[in-house]
């Protein structure tokens, strides 16, 4: 079975994740740089790191392997998981893969360029997370517990 991390930091499927790890009894590390509440279960451990840069991608960069599922939206972090062979899912339901890892950081880039334009209008940030994005999740997590 898997083991699951999730980037807590601002994520939105906290709860769907414990629902649907609940049901296949695989273990959940919650990592973040600050307290956050978390279900007193056996199968559901927190961890707080330091608040330096990075503390809590680097914590779960380096427990990623081939057993692991990791859930977050930050791009740079999904890559680094990646490479060691974890699966990466975003909270809206899409799995990050090899194939699609590189155009998502050249995408960053590019917004993150536009964004530092100092004539630029606001060009906004992703859409607002919906109930769709939910459901998305539960499936996509749930069918990758099952693939394991």
């Amino acid at each position: 079975m898997p083991h699951i991390y999730i980037d807590g930091d601002a994520c939105p499927v906290r709860e769907e994740t414990y629902k649907v790890a609940r049901r296949h009894k695989v273990h959940v590390t919650v990592v973040s740089n600050a307290f956050l509440r978390i279900p007193r279960e056996p199968l559901f451990n927190f961890v707080c790191v330091s608040d330096a840069f990075d503390a809590a991608d680097d914590y779960i960069a380096d427990k990623a392997h081939e057993d692991t599922i990791v859930i977050t939206s930050d791009i740079l972090l999904a890559e680094r998981c990646l490479k060691s062979g974890a699966r990466v899912l975003g909270p809206n339901g899409e799995a990050f893969t090899m194939n699609s890892i590189g155009s998502k950081i050249a995408m960053r880039a590019i917004m993150a360029d536009l964004r530092a334009g100092a004539e630029m209008p606001n060009i906004g940030g992703p859409p607002p997370f919906s109930p769709k994005d939910r459901s998305r999740f539960l499936e996509a997590l749930h069918l990758m517990i099952v693939k394991y």
